[in-house]
């Protein structure tokens, strides 16, 4: 198996990954299978299952509204985020889908979406089974489907090691753990970011993944910029979360305002920090409010790496393009590692799998960007997921709010102090990259299910929801 720095990071939309990209990508998959068959014009009904952690948080994390988008032929990554909840609407309202967006079905929400809350089909938590029936009432087709963190979606029919993102692509760096990068590092005189680039000429001209990676990042960018500026007072959800991000920034500018009027800096020596919490803040409530996010690698972790990066071009001297493209790269690599080795969907590994990987990424990006070796940037990623361990993931209501927004903002300050510390020391320590994911991994398998995505534990039963 190969991986792109890109399929790390992708365009889609909010509050999730796993529970609203995925099924949305999985339910369009489905529809236009449908249609390459030649099977689309005979379907009189469709029918949609979700299992384990989509059934149990898929209501708060919008599974049903995505795959009814999908099923209609919606992409995560060009849906109208604005637009996508009234189209949902309209077809409920309506009791009619456009299946593949050409052929229309009758539809009956209740009946035709099914959350399974207590049952999970055997492969992942994120398992989900369409079914198209003709006139008679027959199955045309069934497709099993499974979303396995950060958007990413197999098929069913694959089983054991096949459960994984197939792509035979052959690279000319292969590397399955961090001591096999910092091997080919050491070999060709390379650092981490210079490896993802040749291996990335694999899939296209380098100008091309320049391009794609600024693109990712100027979507970072608007996602900043849509988070600080909504006029909403609260975001979506029972909950009634109160919006933090357009008001921060505002005594954030305020404060350099008044220190410009003086002619001196801002008097707080944490002013940075206070940008990076904003940063990552506004990225969260963006993604909650089903706005356009980057997976980096998932939604409900989406906030860290932009808010890291933000910090990079903002605080520090010298921060250009190619840095931003560094920094991604570098992060890319880590999360390859994460994502072969153990796994970086909340619904099997707890948050440690989100937040922990986004805060490791996120970690090794700005060790690289800053000047660390190849062995200070692995120091980084390790030192950012050995302290993210255990995090469980227990989002109240099943919404991703809390406590993933502000654990986001924690999580983006942690990797900034784990690249710094990294930078003190010489790149040698005694616990590996290899062995934290290892760690990560085996924690999470022994982490009880209710900890996973299910809001059957922790905060979500011991928050009272309003």
């Amino acid at each position: 198996m190969a991986l792109s720095a890109l399929d790390l990071f992708s365009v889609g939309i909010g509050p999730s990954s796993s529970h609203t990209v995925g099924p949305m990508r999985a339910a369009r998959l489905f529809a236009d299978g449908l249609a390459g068959a030649g099977l689309l014009e005979g379907v009189a009904r469709v029918r949609a299952e979700l299992f384990g952690s989509l059934g149990a948080t898929g209501h708060g994390h919008g599974s049903d509204k995505a795959v009814i988008l999908g099923l209609q032929g919606a992409d995560p990554e060009t849906v109208d985020t604005d637009t996508a909840d009234a189209w949902v609407r309209t077809s409920t309202e309506r009791r009619q889908l456009c299946l593949a967006g050409t052929h229309p079905v009758p539809f009956d929400r209740a009946e035709d979406v099914v959350m399974h809350r207590r049952r999970s089909l055997p492969a992942h938590p994120n398992g989900m089974t369409f079914l198209a029936y003709g006139a008679d009432g027959e199955p045309v087709r069934e497709r099993t489907y499974y979303s396995m963190g950060g958007g990413f979606v197999v098929d069913g029919d694959a089983s054991g090691a096949d459960r994984v993102v197939q792509d035979t692509t052959e690279v000319p760096y292969p590397f399955t753990s961090g001591d096999q990068l910092l091997e080919v590092c050491r070999r060709e005189g390379m650092s981490i970011a210079e490896v993802m680039a040749a291996n990335e000429l694999s899939w296209r001209p380098a100008e091309d993944t320049r391009a794609a990676l600024l693109h990712i990042w100027s979507v970072m960018q608007q996602c900043v910029e849509n988070g600080c500026t909504r006029t909403e007072a609260t975001l979506p959800g029972g909950l009634k979360v109160r919006r933090r991000a357009p008001g921060l920034r505002a005594r954030l500018r305020e404060a350099e305002a008044a220190a410009t009027a003086t002619g001196g800096p801002v008097s707080d020596a944490l002013h940075a920090m206070e940008w990076i919490n904003l940063y990552a803040l506004a990225v969260n409530e963006e993604n909650a409010s089903g706005g356009r996010i980057v997976t980096a690698p998932t939604n409900g972790a989406a906030g860290i790496i932009p808010a890291v990066l933000h910090y990079y071009t903002r605080f520090l001297a010298g921060a250009d393009e190619d840095g931003v493209v560094e920094f991604l790269l570098t992060a890319a690599a880590v999360g390859i590692l994460i994502k072969e080795n153990a796994s970086i969907s909340g619904a099997e590994m707890g948050c440690q799998g989100e937040v922990g990987s986004a805060c490791s990424m996120a970690a090794a990006g700005l060790c690289a960007v800053l000047g660390g070796t190849p062995e200070q940037v692995e120091n980084a990623a390790e030192v950012g997921m050995e302290h993210n361990l255990g995090l469980t993931c227990d989002p109240v209501g099943g919404l991703v709010q809390i406590p993933c927004i502000e654990r986001n903002a924690i999580g983006a300050t942690k990797a900034v102090n784990a690249a710094r510390l990294s930078l003190h020391g010489d790149g040698e320590h005694k616990v590996s990259l290899d062995q934290v994911i290892k760690t990560m991994r085996e924690t999470g398998n022994d982490m009880k299910i209710k900890y996973k995505e299910t809001s059957r534990g922790g905060l979500a039963v011991n928050v009272i929801e309003c």
